[in-house]
């Protein structure tokens, strides 16, 4: 079908918005955009995109803005919490023919696609307040009293999702017991690599995201912040903890924390509104594959959309073709997370033996297109 005549409304203008919007360029539906948030984003930490990702920004024509701001990440390091290695991974070798592994500020991604969508009459600081079908159509109620009607209601507003908590009987992301700590510090290394370091349940990232930053991530247990993670941090594990953590005590303003949530629904759409991204499946972050996931949904939405007879049946076949996709990752997260969780001589033994090999697992049908 074409999109000619159809009214779609998008809420969410991050990864999974724009990118949909861009995706959608070529249907010819009227395509609006409302973000709850007053004003682009100019702050945020930083992104890991694997090579599915920036494979998916190649198809949409983006690909060019992010890698002129993107750091290429040529190998993945993994060690335990005393810094003894366990495994590397060759990413380049990894993803070759789908696509380079890169990391960025979140904010430079946010501008690269925003300068890809162009025009989008994106409404900034609105969102929905209520929805109603009314026929084939949506009534949307917005937080400034008006309403619009649309034949497509497109939720792509992140793991706090309102279009989820209005249309999906209020089903809310669950926590995964993980309190992340998300931070910016100088760079240290010369070498573009993907560092983490293991303890029992807990993990500390770094990834350099331009010639100057670091992003910096540390999750731990308890799924609620406690005043001492820093010296926790600093004593469990290795260098560079101690470096990274020191440019939180010059400005802690990058600092971001959070429980880490997911969401599994037993279906993404209720009638004309449908979830798409982490809204719709979010999950741990361990395969930093939120944005890969995101990115994917909006090009197969847009080839459903193309090839159905109607919005229902593009609706179906987009969720029957998605879902495959996104258990898997979901559920190789759930392996990821248990496996930091082994007693640390048995996991370090585990690691050492098969780490390689279980990471390529764990990829291994993410090479494939989506």
């Amino acid at each position: 079908m074409r999109g000619t005549g159809v009214r779609v409304l998008i809420v969410g203008g991050g990864v999974a918005g724009l990118a949909t919007v861009a995706a959608l360029r070529s249907w010819g539906a009227m395509v609006d955009v409302v973000e709850r948030a007053p004003a682009p984003i100019d702050a945020g930490t930083g992104i890991y995109l694997t090579g599915n990702a920036t494979r998916m920004l190649d198809v949409l024509g983006l690909r060019e803005p992010v890698a002129d701001v993107a750091v290429e990440i040529t190998r993945q390091r993994s060690a335990n919490q005393r810094g003894r290695r366990l495994f590397d991974i060759d990413v380049v070798g990894l993803w070759q023919g789908v696509g380079p592994c890169v990391s960025l500020p979140r904010a430079q991604l946010h501008r690269a696609l925003l300068a890809g969508v162009g025009d989008a009459p994106i409404r900034w600081g609105r969102q929905p307040v209520a929805l109603a079908e009314e026929g084939d159509l949506v009534a949307v109620e917005f937080d400034d009293d008006s309403t619009e009607r649309y034949d497509l209601v497109i939720g792509a507003d992140g793991v706090n999702s309102t279009v989820r908590r209005l249309a999906f009987e209020g089903q809310a992301a669950r926590d995964l017991g993980q309190y992340a700590y998300r931070w910016i510090a100088p760079r240290i290394e010369d070498e573009a690599v993907w560092s983490v370091q293991l303890g029992r349940g807990r993990q500390f990232l770094t990834i350099p995201i331009s010639a100057e930053q670091t992003y910096c991530y540390y999750n731990d247990g308890p799924a609620v912040d406690r005043p001492g993670w820093r010296d926790e941090l600093g004593t469990t594990f290795t260098e560079p903890a101690a470096t990274m953590l020191k440019a939180l005590d010059y400005d802690d303003s990058t600092l971001h924390a959070g429980p880490n949530q997911e969401v599994v629904l037993d279906s993404w759409s209720r009638g004309p509104v449908l979830l798409i991204g982490d809204a719709a499946h979010a999950t741990s972050p361990n395969m930093a594959q939120g944005a890969a996931m995101a990115l994917e949904d909006a090009i197969v939405l847009a080839s459903s959309l193309a090839a159905a007879g109607s919005l229902a049946e593009a609706l179906r076949g987009y969720e029957a073709r998605r879902r495959p996709r996104t258990d898997w990752v979901l559920s190789q997260t759930h392996r990821r997370d248990k496996a930091t969780g082994l007693p640390p001589a048995l996991r370090d033994l585990v690691m050492r033996r098969l780490g390689e090999q279980m990471f390529r697992s764990n990829y291994g049908p993410l090479f494939a297109q989506p």
